[in-house]
């Protein structure tokens, strides 16, 4: 197979940065990760959302498109933890809607995004990993961050309703859902086994499984 890219998104706490790694090793890709631990803005955002929403969504931004451009550099296929168009549709435009961006820091935001969003390819593949709310809120605490102790159950659900939303209008690429609550990629390789032979499936245009839950 020629070299692809994919991406895999969702909600905080679902295990993207799992799936990344596993499906990396499975398949020999090159893994790429989110930046979180090396974003200046993340622990003083999760605190005072209102004042550090906008530097903190711009650094993101800001790094995303910069892994695009190395992107190009690496020669085997490539799969990315979580991608620059949830950052936009999902995070960014939660905090505009919610009043923790302003009017003036939003047009800012998106004219840097939408000159940019044009020019960058989109993935081969998109994989959602989706789960319920209890299931985020649990594996949140089991991970422990310190950063992440402060988020609100509201900000979770909010996040969720947005996702749904922007996967549904989602045409950019294919896109895979993959239930999280109940597939256990983690810790039974059938799981992963699963996924990693539907996200094949999906790239060659050959689609035999169902990973709907039982």
């Amino acid at each position: 197979m020629e070299k692809v890219f994919v991406a895999v998104s969702g909600n905080i706490g679902v295990g993207k940065s799992t799936l990344v790694e596993r499906l990396a090793a499975r398949l020999d890709w090159e893994p790429v990760f989110e930046p979180q631990d090396e974003s200046p803005y993340l622990a003083d955002f999760y605190r005072e959302m209102g004042v550090w929403a906008f530097h903190s969504q711009l650094f993101f931004l800001g790094r995303r498109l910069r892994q695009y451009r190395d992107f190009l550099a690496i020669p085997r296929s490539i799969i990315q933890d979580r991608c620059v168009y949830e950052d936009a549709e999902v995070f960014a435009r939660n905090l505009f809607e919610q009043g923790l961006i302003g009017p003036r820091d939003w047009d800012t935001y998106q004219s840097i995004y939408q000159g940019v969003v044009h020019l960058i390819p989109p993935p081969d593949l998109l994989i959602y990993l989706k789960a319920d709310l209890p299931t985020l809120r649990q594996r949140i605490e089991k991970r422990n961050r310190d950063y992440e102790k402060g988020i609100e159950p509201g900000y979770l659900e909010t996040l969720q309703r947005l996702y749904e939303r922007w996967i549904a209008g989602f045409r950019l690429a294919p896109v895979l859902v993959v239930p999280a609550d109940w597939l256990n990629f983690v810790s039974d390789e059938r799981h992963l086994d699963l996924i990693a032979e539907k996200v094949m499936e999906k790239l060659t245009g050959h689609e035999t499984l169902d990973l709907d839950c039982p």
